[in-house]
């Protein structure tokens, strides 16, 4: 199956968007393949690097969360998360790389906006 590069994100790109959030960094904490996205040290994305279907689970406000499943199949109840605050989203259905681009950014949003003034402060000082 053809990629279509312009479209839709591959994990090089994806980890590549994540990373360049200011303030991101990334680890394995669960194991060798599950790599985590963190902002001051809160995750803001996971995927299974071994998946048989690229997939990441992102944050994300409770009532865009309803209105996305609705919207896009790629879209389902965050996997072996909390599924009110999480969303798996299926990088190889239909969702292209400017919504999922959104996505990452809504869920480091979501994170971000729990932190503390200094730590925000913090990461402003990074941009």
């Amino acid at each position: 199956m053809a990629t279509h590069h312009a479209l839709f994100m591959n994990i090089e790109q994806f980890r590549t968007y994540c990373l360049s959030k200011p303030g991101a960094s990334e680890d394995f904490p669960f194991d060798e393949t599950t790599l985590c996205f963190r902002v001051a040290g809160k995750i803001f994305a996971i995927t299974d690097l071994q998946a048989e279907r690229l997939s990441v689970n992102l944050k994300c406000e409770p009532a865009y969360a309803l209105e996305l499943r609705e919207r896009y199949d790629e879209v389902q109840p965050g996997w072996h998360m909390n599924k009110k605050h999480w969303n798996t989203v299926d990088f190889e259905g239909s969702i292209g790389a400017p919504l999922l681009r959104a996505l990452i950014d809504h869920s480091y949003e979501q994170v971000v906006r729990t932190l503390s003034r200094a730590q925000r402060q913090a990461l402003q000082n990074e941009k």
